[in-house]
């Protein structure tokens, strides 16, 4: 059974790496779902074939491997899961084992196609009232900009920059256009979005200028090298 083989630590990680659907470094994890994936459950994972790691700066970035998508997929459906108890542990179960595979069924989807990228679904991008085609066209140029006033910002590689700052230089961009090229950078392997730490900081600028992604605000920027 999965939940002999894996901690719940490890499963978790196979279930956030899953939502992502994509890289995502150890930064991301601890800032944003408060799990680490490093040492001997990164060894485990890999060596399992269940997540593939790679060293990025002095850290490493994950992505859940062929076979994570196929173990996890497995365990969901038998409803074998490391064991919670109390009140987490139904939650976890309620949408995890209830609600997720009926989920996936009704709209006849595998679980890497319910969270790859651009969807949860697989339906097409949703249209935004008073969204033109052509602020659409304009998200990679967006993301060009972005990459350059980040340089200008920054006060090193690597350093965070808010995204009230980084706005207030690319005015001349439509808001949502701004809005898909972050939310696609995020998927890359040199980009990180992150919440604020500390929330009581925010000003309304700074919580004006977040970016949704996942359901949660994310103000601070960091772009590292490739």
């Amino acid at each position: 059974m999965l939940d002999k083989e894996l901690t719940l630590p490890e499963f978790a990680a196979l279930v956030v790496l899953a939502v992502e659907a994509g890289e995502v470094p150890n930064t991301t994890l601890k800032a944003v779902y408060g799990i680490s994936l490093d040492g001997e459950s990164r060894r485990k994972l890999n060596g399992l074939k269940l997540v593939d790691s790679r060293r990025q700066g002095r850290g490493y970035v994950h992505a859940l491997a062929d076979a994570g998508w196929v173990r996890l997929a497995d365990a969901l459906r038998k409803g074998d899961l490391p064991v919670v108890r109390g009140s987490a542990g139904a939650m976890l179960r309620a949408v995890l084992v209830t609600w997720l595979p009926g989920h996936l069924d009704r709209l006849d989807l595998r679980l890497h196609e319910a969270f790859g990228p651009g969807g949860s679904s697989g339906e097409a991008p949703i249209e935004r009232p008073g969204e033109a085609p052509a602020e659409r066209a304009a998200a990679p140029d967006a993301e060009r900009a972005i990459r350059a006033v980040y340089t200008e910002l920054a006060a090193r590689p690597g350093a965070w920059v808010s995204l009230t700052r980084l706005r207030a230089r690319l005015t001349g961009y439509p808001r949502d256009g701004l809005d898909q090229a972050l939310t696609r950078m995020e998927r890359l392997p040199d980009v990180n979005l992150v919440p604020e730490s500390n929330q009581k900081t925010l000003t309304p600028e700074d919580r004006a200028s977040a970016v949704v992604i996942g359901g949660q605000d994310k103000h601070l920027l960091w772009i590292g090298t490739p």
